[in-house]
């Protein structure tokens, strides 16, 4: 009993033994490869540095020069090499095929440093001058440019041309991974099943929001990996792939049709929130009202009101309900103006907001101007036009029913004392002085506009997109390929206006338009008919086009025009305006204002 007690210890003490001594050993191994590796990685660097200094020497040769990688750059070069080249060359794409360059290189006994050549440089390789090249110890030293330089080009051009390789890669697959999963059978709970939603679930987050691989993490790149296997699984499962061409198709045609609701809804959502008031202007058309409606019929009157029919003044227009579209343009206008002593502004608004405006411009007088506020009782006569001719419209939209929008076919009427008026769409700022309007010759026409018939821009339009020429009465009168021009900034002869009794042609255009389909809804298609042949195209930059469209309008020409438009649906005051072009309204209005402040209107 004693002797096998004795045994039984020392082979307890021969295993303790064994187990304090062999990791002893084993890290002593490890350390003599580990000093080998760093030896190499020495000596590798200390033979550049030195073939660095034999070219530094030889600078009166004509050859190309190297660049020789600091110490830094090299060492994560090369340590970067050395630790991927044997896990990742199968597995990360563009990197693993730079490694495979450079197994070919070393396996040859050479190893080159990518350098980079001036055009100069270029045009001496071409004449095929020798070049140095840095070698390491078993290279040979005479090998040419035409080597370094294709090396070079193997080892730069997969990045170059395959920039977002893995990451349409690894949509592709989750899209090949849900095809899978949805042609399994209903309340299948499989391994592959949960281990193709593992995969998916990973790989989604994996690619996120990447658009190039750069974006793509170590981490992303083995969960592409792990997704790639189990796909090569579910191939397995699924041999049949004319179901899997079924699935895909059945995929993309439900993708197209969530993308084109998706599509119809913000359009939907963009013209209505167009057509709709901003808290913010509502609250301040609120509150100027009451501040106007306590003030004593003396003090709402505007100064210098016997200057509104002088005809030697320059006339401007505008009919709008919004307080911050009115401000803007009259503000813009005055101030780029040389002489806004002559400047006589009409504004035209209805009964609801006249007291808004009428206050808004008391307190923010516009310098040296003169500026009248009408309201659209105050014409009588055509309000009972108005009545009658406007509610046959089917239309919805404000824009196209709205009387303001109608009335600048009665311009004769509404100014009957002038000869000459600038009309103004309230969406609009003016950056230049526009005196040299009103010295234009106008050739015996009515209306002076800008032309939209050039292809391309957003505010191109044809004849036909608003007239139907397949009614008879229309083909007769108008043609279809005539240049078509603009609302928004429009200089009137309304002498000439008056000789050609052109309100009364428009009243016979509205009313045959509500027994046939003559044109669609809104002003402009009347316009060009009610006008045809009597508008002159005015210089290009006068009136820029295209500001309140989602394509915008370019850069081309903007600080250069006279009057931006901001025609379309995203208006300057509204959240879905043009970010673009924002800033060349707002900086015409005071955002330190206090009924600004107080009603949380903000740039």
């Amino acid at each position: 009993m004693k002797k096998f007690r004795r045994w039984q210890r020392i082979l307890l003490f021969s295993l303790l033994c064994l187990t304090v001594l062999a990791p002893i050993l084993f890290v002593s191994v490890g350390r003599k490869e580990l000093i080998s590796d760093l030896s190499t990685l020495r000596y590798r660097r200390d033979s550049v540095q030195l073939n660095a200094i034999e070219q530094e020497e030889g600078e009166g040769l004509k050859g190309p020069k190297l660049v020789v990688y600091d110490e830094k750059e090299l060492d994560s070069r090369v340590s970067y090499s050395a630790s991927e080249e044997n896990n990742d060359s199968k597995k990360y794409g563009n990197v693993g095929e730079i490694d495979q360059v450079s197994k070919r290189s070393q396996r040859a006994g050479s190893m080159s440093i990518p350098f980079e050549r001036t055009n100069h440089e270029s045009r001496e390789e071409n004449q095929q001058i020798p070049q140095e090249t840095v070698t390491s110890r078993s290279e040979a030293k005479g090998q040419s440019n035409q080597t370094t330089a294709q090396h070079d080009q193997n080892m730069r051009s997969p990045v170059r041309r395959f920039t977002d390789e893995k990451v349409k890669q690894m949509k592709d697959d989750l899209i090949r991974a849900k095809a899978y999963l949805s042609m399994t059978p209903p309340g299948s709970n499989s391994h592959l099943v949960k281990e193709l939603r593992l995969r998916i679930k990973e790989s989604e987050r994996a690619v996120g929001a990447a658009n190039k691989d750069s974006d793509l993490s170590r981490s992303a790149l083995q969960k592409k990996r792990s997704l790639e296997v189990t796909l090569s699984k579910a191939s397995h499962v699924f041999p049949d792939c004319s179901a899997m061409a079924l699935k895909l198709r059945a995929m993309t045609y439900n993708a197209e049709e969530q993308v084109r609701a998706q599509k119809n809804q913000a359009s939907y959502l963009v013209q209505l929130s167009g057509r709709t008031t901003p808290k913010g202007l509502h609250c301040l058309s609120m509150r100027l009202t009451a501040e106007y409606f306590a003030l004593s019929p003396e003090e709402r009157q505007l100064p210098n009101q016997q200057r509104v029919h002088d005809a030697d003044l320059y006339h401007y227009a505008v009919f709008s309900d919004n307080v911050l579209a009115c401000a803007v343009v009259v503000n813009s206008t005055v101030s780029s103006a040389m002489e806004p002593e002559k400047i006589v502004f009409h504004v035209v608004t209805d009964s609801l907001n006249l007291p808004a405006i009428s206050m808004w411009f008391l307190l923010n007088p516009p310098g040296k101007a003169t500026i009248q506020i009408q309201s659209l009782v105050d014409f009588k006569g055509l309000s009972a036009i108005y009545n009658s001719t406007l509610k046959q419209q089917n239309s919805r939209d404000s824009r196209y029913t709205s009387a303001l929008n109608h009335l600048r076919f009665y311009l004769p009427y509404v100014f009957p004392q002038l000869n000459k008026i600038v009309l103004f769409d309230h969406d609009v700022v003016v950056q230049k002085d526009l005196a040299g309007l009103w010295s234009l010759n106008m050739k015996g026409k009515v209306i002076g506009a800008v032309d939209t018939c050039r292809e391309g821009e957003p505010s191109f339009r044809r004849m036909d997109t608003l007239i139907n020429f397949s009614d008879p009465f229309v083909i007769k009168r108008f043609d279809a390929k005539a240049c078509t021009w603009a609302f928004g900034m429009n200089l009137f002869d309304l002498q000439e206006w008056r000789r050609h009794k052109l309100t009364a042609l428009y009243n016979k255009y509205l009313q045959l338009g509500y027994r046939r389909q003559l044109w669609k809804a809104g002003s402009l298609p009347l316009g060009w008919a009610t006008f045809y042949n009597r508008t002159v195209i005015l210089d290009r930059r006068w009136h820029k086009l295209g500001l309140g469209h989602e394509a915008g309008a370019g850069p081309d020409g903007v600080e250069q025009a006279a009057v931006l438009h901001y025609d379309g649906v995203m208006k300057p005051w509204l959240d879905i305006g043009n970010g673009r072009y924002k800033s060349y309204w707002s900086k015409y209005i005071s955002y330190d204002h206090p009924y600004l402040q107080q009603c949380n209107i903000h740039e």
